[in-house]
C-alpha cells in the first residue's frame, strides 16, 4: 500500500504541482580542441559539441512523451573555455564564443555554459582574455553563458579579480542597454563554484569529470508549496518540524523522478550519468514560486523576521530528502532565490519588504546567492565589487557556494520596473541601503586571505 501511495503522490505532483525536469545538461570536455590557431580550435570545438550532443534534444523529447513529464530545458556545459584561450590574443575570445554559440544553436539546446574563468588565486593570460571579452561576447551571442570563480575556502578571495569582473558587468550592461542590460543575466560570479552544476548561468564541466556526462536538474517549487499548503490546511496546528518532514518526503520523490530521467538519457546517449541536482528553481508564473513556499509556511511578507530561518529549514529539508533518494545528488541542491524569476520575491521587492541586505542574510543558508537582482544603471563599480565581496565572504568563510548575478539596468533608477520576459522574469529595481563609502577598501586590491578553517588537512 505504501508503494501505491508513493506512485499516486507522484502522479498528483505531475498533475497539480507543476513538477518538471528543469534541465538535462550535457557536460563536454573541450580541452582536446586546443590549438595555436584559434580558427582551427573553434572548428574542433564546434565539431566535438555537435558530435556529442546531436541526439540530446530528440532523446529528451522522446522520454518526455514516454513519461508524461516535461523536460523544460536542454543545455550544454563545456570545460572552462579560458583554457583554450591561453597563448592567444584578445580578439580570439569572440571567435571561440561564436563557435560555442553556433554549436548550441545547431544542436537546438536552450543554453550553453562554460565560458568560464577560475581566477580565485590568480589570473592567467587566457582567463584575462575571457573576462575582458565578456561585454562583447554576452552582447553578441544568444545562448552562451559565462561564470567566473573569484574565491574559495581554500585560498580566499581574489579582490583584483572582483574589481575586474565588476568593471565588465557595467560594460556588459552598457553593451546590452537596448535590452535593459540583459547580457548581465548570462553572467554569474561565484565563490566555491561547483563543478557539476547543471543550472545556468554557472554550469561548466569540472576538471575532475569524464569527457562527457549527463547531469539533471529537477525543480518543483509548486510541488513543495502544494504539499506544505495541504498539510497546514488539514492540520492548522502543525509544528515546523512536521512541515520540514513533509518537505523532505516530497524532495525524496522529486529526486527519484529526476534520476530516472537522467539515467535513461545517459544510457540512450551512451555516456556517464553524473548527478541529480534537486534545486527549487522557480519560474515567474504563479504556482511555481519558491517565495510561495515561505508564504505557505507562514511568512506572509517575505523579508519579515523569520524569513531567513524559513529559508534555512527549507534548504536543509530539501537536501535531506534528496540525499536519501539518491547516491548521486550533487550540484547545488537547495532553494534558489532569483528575484526576477520568482513572482513572489519580485513582489516583495516591489513592496519593500525584501531588501538586498535581507537577501544577503538569506543567502547564508540558501543554495546559492544574490540571483537575478535588478540594480540601478548608475551603480558604481566599487558598489558592485562590495556586493560581490560580501557574498563571496559568506561562502568562503562558511564553506558553501555563493554567487552574484545582478543586472545594472542602464537608464533606470530604484523603483523602476524591468521585464525580460520568459523564464528570466521581471522586477522593480532595488539597491543596497548604503551604496557608497567603501571605495578606499576596494581600492586596496590584492587578496582576502583564506580563513583558518581552510587548514583541514
Amino acid at each position: 500500500m505504501r508503494r501505491v501511495n508513493d506512485i499516486l503522490n507522484t502522479v498528483r505532483m505531475l498533475e497539480e504541482g507543476n513538477l518538471d525536469v528543469r534541465t538535462v545538461t550535457m557536460g563536454i570536455n573541450i580541452d582536446d580542441c586546443a590549438n595555436p590557431d584559434i580558427a582551427k580550435a573553434s572548428v574542433s570545438v564546434y565539431k566535438k559539441i555537435h558530435s556529442c550532443a546531436k541526439d540530446l534534444v530528440s532523446i529528451c523529447n522522446s522520454l518526455s512523451t514516454k513519461y508524461g513529464l516535461n523536460i523544460v530545458n536542454k543545455r550544454l556545459a563545456v570545460s572552462p573555455a579560458s583554457r583554450l584561450l591561453e597563448g592567444h590574443q584578445q580578439k580570439d575570445g569572440m571567435q571561440l564564443a561564436r563557435a560555442l554559440d553556433r554549436a548550441a544553436a545547431d544542436v537546438n539546446v536552450d543554453l550553453i555554459g562554460g565560458y568560464t574563468a577560475l581566477v580565485h588565486k590568480g589570473i592567467t593570460e587566457g582567463e584575462a582574455i575571457l573576462i575582458n571579452s565578456l561585454p562583447e561576447v554576452l552582447s553578441q551571442t544568444d545562448r552562451l553563458c559565462s561564470s567566473v570563480n573569484i574565491g574559495t575556502s581554500k585560498v580566499g578571495i581574489n579582490v583584483d579579480a572582483v574589481r575586474l569582473v565588476s568593471d565588465m558587468i557595467l560594460k556588459t550592461a552598457d553593451a546590452t542597454k537596448d535590452n535593459n542590460g540583459f547580457g548581465c543575466a548570462k553572467l554569474v560570479v561565484f565563490a566555491n563554484i561547483p563543478e557539476n552544476n547543471p543550472f545556468m548561468a554557472g554550469a561548466y564541466l569540472g576538471v575532475g569529470e569524464g569527457s562527457c556526462v549527463i547531469n539533471v536538474g529537477v525543480s518543483g517549487p509548486g510541488v513543495v508549496k502544494r504539499a506544505v499548503e495541504t498539510l497546514v490546511k488539514d492540520y492548522p496546528d502543525v509544528s515546523l518540524d512536521e512541515i520540514a518532514e513533509v518537505v523532505k518526503h516530497t524532495a525524496f520523490r522529486v529526486t527519484r523522478t529526476g534520476e530516472l530521467i537522467g539515467r535513461e538519457v545517459a544510457s540512450k546517449l551512451g555516456v556517464n550519468f553524473g548527478v541529480v541536482d534537486l534545486s527549487l528553481a522557480p519560474t515567474p508564473k504563479v504556482g511555481d514560486s519558491v517565495g510561495e513556499i515561505y508564504q505557505a509556511m507562514g511568512i506572509a511578507k517575505i523579508g519579515a523576521p523569520g524569513t531567513t530561518a524559513a529559508v534555512a529549514m527549507l534548504n536543509d529539508a530539501i537536501k535531506k530528502g534528496g540525499i536519501f533518494a539518491s547516491s548521486s545528488v550533487g550540484g547545488l541542491s537547495g532553494a534558489f532565490i532569483p528575484v526576477m524569476e520568482d513572482h513572489a520575491l519580485a513582489e516583495a521587492i516591489k513592496q519593500k519588504w525584501l531588501t538586498v541586505e535581507k537577501m544577503e542574510a538569506m543567502t547564508a543558508v540558501c543554495s546559492v546567492g544574490l540571483d537575478m537582482v535588478a540594480l540601478p544603471g548608475d551603480i558604481s563599480a566599487a558598489t558592485l565589487s562590495g556586493i560581490i565581496m560580501d557574498e563571496a565572504a559568506i561562502g568562503v568563510f562558511s564553506g558553501k557556494t555563493t554567487a552574484v548575478r545582478v543586472i545594472p539596468v542602464p537608464g533606470k533608477k530604484v523603483g523602476d520596473f524591468v521585464d525580460f520576459g520568459g523564464l528570466f522574469g521581471s522586477s522593480c529595481i532595488t539597491n543596497v541601503a548604503c551604496p557608497d563609502g567603501n571605495e578606499a577598501f576596494i581600492a586596496h586590491g590584492g587578496h582576502i586571505p583564506a580563513p583558518i578553517n581552510s587548514l583541514r588537512n
